[in-house]
């Protein structure tokens, strides 16, 4: 009976040992996003809403990315979407699910609540696999990969609904940026056709 306790206290254990150290991997992931000046990414996408290339800057929680096919601004609560082919923007306050879908950073407003993590080791990455404890998330599930070198996100990899969507991350740097690039500009698109769905 003693040994049977001790093997259960001792996954126990080694479970709530393993989510530690796959918050404190997220952490500093975390870190190196959310540094005061900003950072300046790459990324590639594909499923959920269609597949891209672009750039992304980020400063805190706002953003601004570009795709051939779009533009899109956050400061923190208002987003302008700039569709290039109808020359429409959209102007919305999105929820944490909608920025997950255009933000492969936006997993560092995320994991801290509502979600369970289990920490995986793959040659030269870690790989945190997040789940939602919370009925209400959009997100359901979230796979994102670290280099266990650097602490960068290389990719982020996430459920909504029945559907994947994979962020592929790489050169990510510090830059230092505008707060109003983070909001658009109807000075600089002149031609679009503002339309608020707030």
């Amino acid at each position: 009976m003693k040994k049977i306790c001790f093997l259960i206290m001792a996954a126990l254990l080694s479970t709530a040992t393993m989510a530690q150290t796959a918050k404190s991997v997220l952490d500093k992931a975390a870190a190196h996003i959310t540094v005061k000046e900003g950072v300046k990414a790459n990324f590639k996408m594909k499923g959920g809403i269609g597949n891209a290339i672009g750039t992304i800057y980020i400063k805190g929680k706002k953003f601004h990315a570009n795709t051939a096919k779009a533009t899109v601004w956050f400061d923190g609560k208002t987003m302008w979407t700039y569709v290039k082919d109808n020359e429409e923007v959209n102007v919305s306050n999105p929820t944490e699910a909608q920025l997950q879908a255009i933000n492969p950073y936006n997993f560092i407003n995320l994991y801290k609540n509502g979600y369970a993590s289990t920490l995986n080791s793959t040659g030269n990455s870690y790989v945190v696999h997040l789940t939602s404890t919370a009925k209400e998330q959009k997100i359901k599930e979230l796979f994102v990969t670290i280099d266990k070198n650097s602490y960068q996100p290389t990719q982020v990899k996430l459920l909504q609904g029945k559907t994947w969507t994979i962020f592929d991350i790489t050169d990510l740097q510090k830059a230092k940026i505008a707060d109003s690039q983070f909001r658009f500009n109807a000075k600089d698109f002149p031609k679009a056709e503002v339309i608020d769905l707030r």
